[in-house]
C-alpha cells in the first residue's frame, strides 16, 4: 500500500487528522500513486492522472494559481501528452488548470487536449462572467484572501454531453454520469473494469456542501440518491474532490451511506414541516442532524454546516418568503435599529448587552443586537463592541463559511473604526497567511 493509502487509512479510522493533507504535506513529493497507471495530485481541488497508451487522462485540473505546479509534477511523471480531461464541475479549484497543458500542446505542435464536461458548465461560466465582481467580492469573504482576483478567462469545454457518455482511451473504459449535487453540471466517472469512482465533491471528506450561504443552489435530494447510486456500483477505491482516497467496497458502501443519511436526515424533518405549513424558524429550530453521523472522521462539518442545508432546501421549495409576515415588505434596517436603540435607551446599551451575552455564550442573540447598535450608530465605540462580539462569534464557529463571514463583520468594523477600506483592513489582518477559495 502506497504512503497515501497508508495515511487514508488512518484518517477514515479516526486516528489521524487531514491536517497534512489540507497543510499540502502529501503533494511535495509530485503525484501520488494509487495503483497501476493511476496517480493522484492531492490539491486543494484533488486531481487524478490515468495514464494509457492514447496520452493522459485528467479528472478534473485544479486551481488556476498553482497549475504550473500540477504542470511540473505530470511532467516529472511522464512525458505523454494529455489526451483528455473532464471537469468534475465548474468551480475554480477544479476546472481551471488546463492553461499549461494547452500552451505546450501549441508549442509542440500537438492536437489540443480535449476538455470534455456536463452541459450546464457552459452557462455556470457565462453566469460567473456576469457577475464577475459579486463572486469576487464573497470569496474574498468567505476566505479570508483579500488579494483574490476573480478570473476573467475561462477554459471552455471542447465538448459536452447531457446525462450519459462514454470513452475509450488506450483502453480504458470510462463512464461518465451527470447528476446534481453541489451543482447542476457536476460530472461523476466510473472505471468499471478498474473499480475506481470518481466522485468529484460528492465525497469530499466534509459535511455535505449543500448549503453555501453565498453561493447559488444547491440538490440536497439529488445528492443523497446520487451517494446511494454510487454506494451501489461496488467500487474499491472512491477519489475525493477533496480529501483522501477511501479504499475497499465495504468502507465506501459505509462511507457513501452515511453521508447520503446525514442529507436524508435534514431533508426529510425540513420537507415535512413544509408540507405541515411551518415557517422557516420553525424548521431550523427543529431539525436536528443524527449526532453519530457528525462524528465520523470524514463527516464532520468543518466547511458547510447542516443547518445551512435546510435553508437551501427552503430556498428551493419555499422560495425566499420564510413565512413571517413582517419580513415581507420589511422597514429599511437602519430605520427599525434606530427605533429597537431609542427603545433600549441607546445603542450603547444594545452593545453592552451583546457584549455580554456573548460572554455567556448566547452568540446568536448577541450578533443580532450588536448590528442592530451598529446600523443604529455606526460610531467608533459600537464598532467596537460589534469586532468584539463577531469575533468570539468567529472563533467558536466550526466550519470555514461561518467563520468567513464572521470574521469579515471584524474586519467590517476595524475598517470603521480606523476609517479605511475593508479590504485594506483585512490585508492587515491576513498578512502572513495564504486561504484557497471555491
Amino acid at each position: 500500500m502506497s504512503e497515501i493509502l497508508e495515511y487514508a487509512d488512518r484518517a477514515w479510522r479516526g486516528e489521524e487528522s487531514l491536517r497534512a493533507y489540507h497543510a499540502g504535506e502529501c503533494r511535495k513529493e509530485g503525484l501520488a500513486e494509487l495503483g497501476e497507471n493511476l496517480y493522484m495530485w492531492p490539491a486543494f481541488g484533488n486531481v487524478y492522472v490515468l495514464r494509457t497508451s492514447q496520452g493522459l487522462f485528467l479528472y478534473d485540473t485544479g486551481d488556476r494559481r498553482t497549475a504550473e505546479e500540477l504542470f511540473a509534477a505530470v511532467r516529472a511523471l511522464t512525458p505523454d501528452r494529455v489526451h483528455t480531461a473532464v471537469y468534475s464541475h465548474g468551480h475554480l479549484d477544479h476546472a481551471f488548470g488546463m492553461r499549461p497543458f494547452d500552451e505546450e500542446a501549441r508549442q509542440n505542435g500537438w492536437t489540443q487536449p480535449t476538455v470534455l464536461a456536463q452541459e450546464n458548465l457552459v452557462p455556470r461560466f457565462d453566469r460567473y462572467r456576469r457577475t464577475h465582481g459579486y463572486n469576487e467580492s464573497i470569496n474574498r469573504r468567505q476566505f479570508q484572501t483579500p488579494g483574490f482576483r476573480w478570473p476573467g478567462e475561462y477554459r471552455y469545454p471542447d465538448v459536452t454531453y447531457r446525462d450519459q457518455a462514454t470513452l475509450d482511451l488506450g483502453g480504458e473504459h470510462i463512464e461518465l454520469h451527470h447528476a446534481k449535487g453541489e451543482t447542476d453540471d457536476c460530472t461523476i466517472a466510473w472505471i468499471p473494469e478498474r473499480k475506481v469512482l470518481f466522485s468529484g465533491d460528492f465525497f469530499i471528506w466534509s459535511s455535505p456542501n449543500a448549503g453555501n450561504p453565498q453561493k447559488v443552489q444547491r440538490f440536497a435530494l439529488e445528492w443523497a440518491q446520487t451517494l446511494r447510486w454510487m454506494a451501489g456500483l461496488g467500487a474499491e477505491m472512491l477519489l475525493p474532490g477533496h480529501g483522501l482516497p477511501v479504499v475497499g467496497a465495504e468502507r465506501i458502501r459505509e462511507t457513501l451511506g452515511n453521508a447520503a443519511e446525514l442529507l436524508e436526515a435534514i431533508y426529510g424533518t425540513t420537507v415535512d414541516m413544509m408540507n405541515e405549513g411551518a415557517t422557516l424558524d420553525e424548521i431550523l429550530r427543529t431539525v436536528r442532524t443524527p449526532e453519530h453521523l457528525l462524528e465520523k472522521p470524514y463527516l464532520r462539518p468543518s466547511y458547510d454546516e447542516p443547518e445551512f442545508v435546510v435553508r437551501n432546501l427552503w430556498r428551493l421549495y419555499g422560495g425566499w418568503y420564510d413565512g413571517n409576515p413582517a419580513h415581507l415588505k420589511p422597514s429599511p434596517q437602519a430605520e427599525l435599529a434606530a427605533e429597537l436603540a431609542s427603545l433600549a435607551g441607546g445603542a450603547e446599551k444594545l452593545a453592552r448587552r451583546a457584549q455580554e451575552l456573548a460572554e455567556a455564550g448566547s452568540h446568536r442573540l448577541a450578533g443580532e443586537l450588536v448590528q442592530f447598535a451598529a446600523d443604529a450608530s455606526p460610531v467608533p465605540e459600537i464598532h467596537e463592541a460589534r469586532a468584539d462580539v463577531f469575533s468570539q462569534m468567529e472563533k467558536a464557529a466550526t466550519s470555514t463559511m461561518a467563520k468567513g463571514i464572521y470574521a469579515w463583520a471584524v474586519v467590517e468594523s476595524q475598517a470603521a473604526i480606523a476609517g479605511t477600506d475593508p479590504v485594506a483592513e483585512l490585508r492587515t489582518r491576513t498578512a502572513g497567511r495564504m486561504r484557497w477559495s471555491v
